[in-house]
């Protein structure tokens, strides 16, 4: 066991987010146990449990937190195009997704009706929309058409996502281009895209619907 030492109560809590985010990561959900959390962050189960009273509260903070640090990296910044923004912010997500490939399918499968966990999905969610909407210029077009359009948008990318963790049946630049070839599918009957997009990479390159970007070079 891991030698004990004495935390503050936020330290503490903070260790064991950690300790148990590794494990959520490292392994499926059913194979995770609390005493295996214990041990590794070298305290006593009765002093976990003070904390987090079970397994499920404990990957439910542990989800938050992560949704809230991917959130805080993932800031969009209205001054670059807004398919740049769009490819960084896609390539961000599926860049956690991979590495916490068994946290993504435990919120997302195991425990797919836990309203907790539910919930930390439909904030995430709501957040992204409105950046998208705020900081991209698509809050140009009618906004309560768009609005839908999105929250359509990312709830499709986040289940093709997790198709896509769990079969891994095409590579990750198609993968990437579904998802901005859908996003631009939803939005061009409603909102002038081509506008918007004018906008070009200094080599004169830009984001269509159908085929491999710049951003997916090499990501297979």
């Amino acid at each position: 066991m891991t030698t004990r030492r004495r935390l503050d109560p936020a330290e503490r809590r903070s260790q064991l987010l950690d300790t148990g985010a590794r494990l959520f990561a490292a392994k499926p959900y059913d194979e995770v146990f609390m005493e295996d959390v214990a041990e590794r962050a070298g305290v006593s189960r009765a002093l976990l449990y003070r904390y987090f009273p079970n397994k499920r509260d404990l990957f439910a903070a542990v989800y938050r937190q992560a949704a809230d640090r991917l959130l805080a990296r993932t800031e969009l910044d209205p001054a670059r195009p807004v398919h740049e923004q769009l490819s960084a912010g896609l390539d961000a997500h599926i860049d956690y997704f991979v590495a916490h490939r068994h946290t993504v399918l435990a919120a997302n499968r195991v425990l797919a009706g836990d309203p907790v966990i539910q919930a930390v999905i439909t904030d995430e969610l709501a957040e992204l929309r409105r950046r998208l909407l705020d900081s991209t210029g698509l809050g140009d077009g009618p906004r309560d058409m768009v609005s839908a359009a999105l929250m359509s948008w990312l709830v499709f990318v986040r289940t093709l996502c997790v198709d896509w963790l769990t079969h891994q049946t095409f590579g990750r630049a198609e993968l990437h281009d579904m998802c901005v070839g859908a996003l631009l599918g939803a939005l061009r009957p409603v909102m002038d895209l081509d506008r918007l997009l004018a906008a070009e990479d200094g080599d004169g390159s830009r984001v269509h619907g159908g085929g491999p970007t710049e951003t997916d070079a090499g990501t297979h």
